[in-house]
């Protein structure tokens, strides 16, 4: 945490990391987010007044959060002090507000306050910063990856205005790339390494958006060319291993991917429904997240359509359970296809709901008479029981008799489809209620 943020480049220590060495001084230094930063936006305007005004930019790691905090702070020539929501504490912000408030009482210069992972702290450190917000004091410019709606207190975020970062596209991966390899004073422009067409494809698919991941690898093969100075993808292979999936157990993409198998599912799309569950399986999900949401699925969006569907989902529970991974990961493929391809039908999904909705809404009358049974004397001659048809009894094992309540008597819930199995329900009952 200190005052001058955009000094000479030369005050950048020679063991920084080469993404810290190389990042922007300025906003037109900035790769990316032409749609925020390009002259006349509404940041890019609010900006050059020198009064950008309390932000929040969500978005995944290394999309240029705290490069673009920086370059504000430079831009509007205001004091920077960052704090990290993981390490620091209410005396931490107590102490910058402090040293905030001193340097606008002695020299009229503001102060922009940045809290990396602004979506870690706890209601009470976000109110703690809330005061300061408000009586100027400070700028805050928060960072977080997780939805601000859900992780950031309602009172700090009305104060806020939020701007989302997606990830860098792989244009601008590549393009910050080729400046990291020509820039002779921050850069590696001055040893001679040469980056093959193929190398610079890899380091760019691998980054999968984060600038950060781009730099840091293409600095790790820079180190192993070794005299040659060369790097190819081989060697970009050798040094990476393999892709930094972007997954957190407990944030947003668990919530986004889970929503997008279930979708695909619904959508009757086996391949995409895959790719989700290869995305959740390969980042370290629990299994068992996932196939509570199968077996949800398989009554959800397909129940009496076809009604093997649960059991082909319970079946892999089992099989997961008992076998695990990565054995068990085709279980619950093979689970996620079946109901992919599967008819669909959410009729049990309504009639469950319609259902619940009439107990809510409605008396709880008592059970009618003939459907109580009757083991006692006194409940017979109370006419427990009485009236009632055994359908049994009858032609083809039906007898029309009231099912319900007196108050909700001739109340539909369940409205099956003509798709899968549901069809020969919908005929069945049809017939049972003479409606052919």
């Amino acid at each position: 945490m200190n005052d001058s943020l955009f000094s000479s480049p030369r005050a950048v220590e020679a063991a920084a990391p080469l993404a810290a060495r190389l990042r922007p001084r300025s906003l037109d230094d900035i790769v990316g987010h032409g749609d925020l930063l390009a002259p006349g936006r509404p940041l890019r305007r609010a900006i050059e007044t020198g009064n950008p005004g309390s932000l929040l930019f969500w978005g995944p790691p290394g999309s240029g959060k705290t490069t673009l905090a920086r370059a504000i702070a430079g831009a509007t020539n205001q004091a920077f002090s960052q704090v990290s929501a993981v390490t620091a504490g209410v005396a931490d912000l107590r102490r910058v507000v402090e040293e905030a408030r001193k340097r606008l009482f002695q020299t009229g210069v503001r102060t922009i306050l940045f809290i990396d992972e602004i979506h870690r702290f706890n209601k009470a450190q976000q109110d703690a910063i809330l005061p300061h917000v408000e009586e100027g004091t400070i700028i805050l410019i928060g960072a977080t990856t997780e939805n601000p709606s859900f992780e950031v207190n309602a009172a700090l975020l009305s104060r806020c205005r939020v701007y989302t970062l997606p990830a860098l596209s792989d244009e601008d991966i590549a393009s910050i790339l080729r400046r990291a390899l020509a820039d002779q004073e921050r850069g590696l422009g001055g040893r001679g390494i040469t980056l093959d067409d193929d190398a610079l494809a890899a380091l760019v698919n691998l980054a999968n958006g984060d600038a950060r991941v781009a730099l840091n690898a293409l600095e790790l093969a820079a180190s192993a060319s070794g005299a040659e100075s060369r790097i190819d993808a081989a060697l970009v292979r050798d040094v990476v291993q393999q892709r930094t999936l972007l997954y957190d157990k407990g944030g947003d993409q668990h919530y986004d991917i889970i929503s997008a198998l279930h979708k695909t599912m619904r959508g009757s799309d086996p391949d995409g429904a895959l790719y989700w569950l290869a995305r959740m399986l390969e980042s370290g999900e629990d299994p068992l997240y996932i196939m509570r949401r199968v077996i949800r699925f398989a009554s959800e969006d397909i129940g009496i359509a076809d009604p093997q569907a649960l059991v082909v989902a319970m079946a892999a529970q089992q099989a997961v359970h008992f076998i695990g991974r990565p054995e068990g990961d085709l279980a619950l493929a093979e689970a996620v296809i079946y109901m992919a391809v599967a008819p669909k039908s959410n009729s049990v999904y309504r009639a469950y709901g319609a259902a619940k909705e009439a107990v809510a809404r409605s008396r709880t009358d008592p059970v009618p008479l003939h459907l109580r049974n009757a083991p006692t004397r006194l409940m017979r001659d109370l006419h427990y029981g009485e009236g009632y048809k055994y359908a049994h009894d009858y032609p083809d094992g039906y007898v029309e008799q009231q099912g319900l309540p007196e108050n909700l008597a001739g109340a539909r819930f369940y409205h099956p489809t003509d798709r899968g199995r549901e069809r020969a329900v919908t005929e069945r009952l049809r017939e049972l209620h003479g409606e052919r």
